[in-house]
């Protein structure tokens, strides 16, 4: 069998160099408002006492998702502030937020069109294959590469590993909504635009919240790995208490990310249950 030579690592090296030498400026430009925006949002943050914010966030669950979630959150938040991790906390609260919208509002409209035509479908997923499959530790070289160090190549890091289940789920709601309710809506003269509007998307609505909640928990997933690259919060604690084998901090780290996991958790969880019940009491 004769040597077959495949310099996949050159071709990369080669790909990346030529996407920084050529097109340097055109990501500062989007690097700009990424870093304007979890900036404002962390400093807008920060400059509010907790308590406030521990309320206003308690209060905001209770509206999307109930009294016991409310409760979770209140409590959980209170946890963190008492063990003083509040600026850890609101600096990984502010990556997560950008980072998970940015999935979100890439994949939801890329899981419609998936749902809708069987040729972008077949484009895509095995793009989502490579994303969820590829190490997360991968992705952290090329945009780091590409943005430099910082909370940026964070966000585009877990962008990449957090998307597909909001693209997955999202196809997979809207493919499982019933023939006959399709049928139904074009009786009666719905247009394709009202049709995802007004039939499809809400009933599939659970299961892009379900999508969304998975996107949340791959991201905060990320925050440990994207702290290697300058990305800070509790990943940071985390990252800082193993290279100087400080089990209490680094423990003290891993419980805050897991509170905070529990609370996006619960409130994307009970989103999507009101607007399950929702649906049933409409039909």
């Amino acid at each position: 069998m004769p040597y077959i030579n495949l310099p996949v690592a050159d071709w990369v090296d080669k790909a990346v160099d030529w996407l920084v030498t050529n097109y340097d400026a055109a990501f500062d430009t989007i690097k700009a408002p990424l870093v304007t925006s979890m900036d404002g949002l962390e400093a807008a943050l920060q400059s509010l006492p907790p308590e406030l914010v521990i309320v206003a966030l308690a209060l905001l669950s209770w509206r999307l998702s109930g009294k016991k979630v409310a409760v979770l959150a209140a409590a959980g938040l209170f946890v963190l502030n008492a063990m003083g991790l509040w600026r850890e906390t609101i600096s990984t609260l502010a990556l997560i937020l950008v980072a998970t919208g940015l999935a979100v509002g890439i994949g939801i409209p890329l899981g419609i069109l998936t749902a809708q035509s069987r040729h972008v479908d077949q484009i895509v997923r095995p793009l989502l294959d490579f994303m969820q499959t590829m190490p997360s530790f991968v992705y952290l070289i090329p945009v780091l590469m590409l943005f430099g160090i910082g909370k940026v190549p964070a966000v585009f890091a877990t962008l990449i590993f957090a998307m597909p289940p909001a693209v997955r789920l999202t196809s997979l709601g809207i493919r499982q909504v019933p023939a006959e309710v399709v049928e139904a809506a074009k009786a009666f003269g719905a247009s394709r635009w009202q049709l995802l509007v007004k039939v499809q998307f809400p009933i599939a609505l659970p299961a892009v919240m379900a999508g969304v909640n998975q996107s949340i928990m791959l991201a905060l997933s990320m925050a440990v790995i994207s702290a290697m690259i300058g990305a800070g919060g509790l990943g940071g604690v985390v990252y800082t208490a193993i290279s100087r084998v400080e089990v209490g901090k680094g423990f003290a780290g891993g419980i805050g990310i897991v509170m905070l996991a529990l609370i996006l958790d619960r409130v994307t969880q009970g989103i999507a249950g009101r607007s399950a019940t929702k649906r049933g009491l409409a039909v």
